[in-house]
């Protein structure tokens, strides 16, 4: 399957923190998402619906839109329930823009967020399976940890060991 955009030029990409008057651009995007059946059916979306609340509520936890001519393209959180374990969560690309780098600018992003808090560990779970996105968070060093049977899909669970990778990057 080709990439639609290849050969287009594509607009520069600022990845930077959720502001309130992004709110139907990144429900878009969330809902988008939904249509895909990348979202759980057990998923409220409450967080989509109090974005401040749910990520802004501490200084660890954080939401951040990936923007192209002033209009949202991409989202981001990470949140905890653990003091050493982060949870990358929301993690969308509007189609069209798919397998263009913008994930993994916005991975990136939430992954330096993490280090600078101290975090040990960041999961995440997916119900996409296209290579792709497999494909990219392996390359940026996340390891497939588990598959669990979901209603509809199947949910791939990930881990990236920040711990480990900064030992390799200080042996290096």
């Amino acid at each position: 399957m080709s990439n639609p955009t290849q050969g287009k030029s594509i607009p520069q990409t600022a990845v930077r923190s959720y502001e309130q008057a992004d709110h139907d651009e990144v429900a878009r995007l969330y809902n988008d998402g939904l249509l895909a059946g990348q979202i759980a059916p057990n998923d409220s979306g409450a967080d989509m619906d109090y974005i401040r609340e749910a990520y802004f509520d501490n200084e660890r936890h954080h939401f951040w839109v990936a923007v192209q001519d002033g209009h949202c393209v991409g989202m981001i959180g990470v949140a905890s329930d653990e003091e050493h374990t982060a949870e990358i969560r929301r993690l969308r690309v509007k189609k069209g823009l798919q397998g263009t780098g913008i994930a993994a600018q916005l991975l990136e992003t939430a992954i330096a967020h993490c280090k600078h808090h101290s975090y040990l560990k960041i999961r995440l779970d997916t119900r996409f399976e296209k290579d792709e996105a497999v494909d990219m968070f392996d390359k940026i060093g996340f390891q497939h940890t588990r598959t669990r049977p979901t209603p509809g899909k199947e949910t791939l669970e990930f881990y990236l060991d920040l711990y480990r990778k900064d030992e390799e990057e200080d042996a290096g």
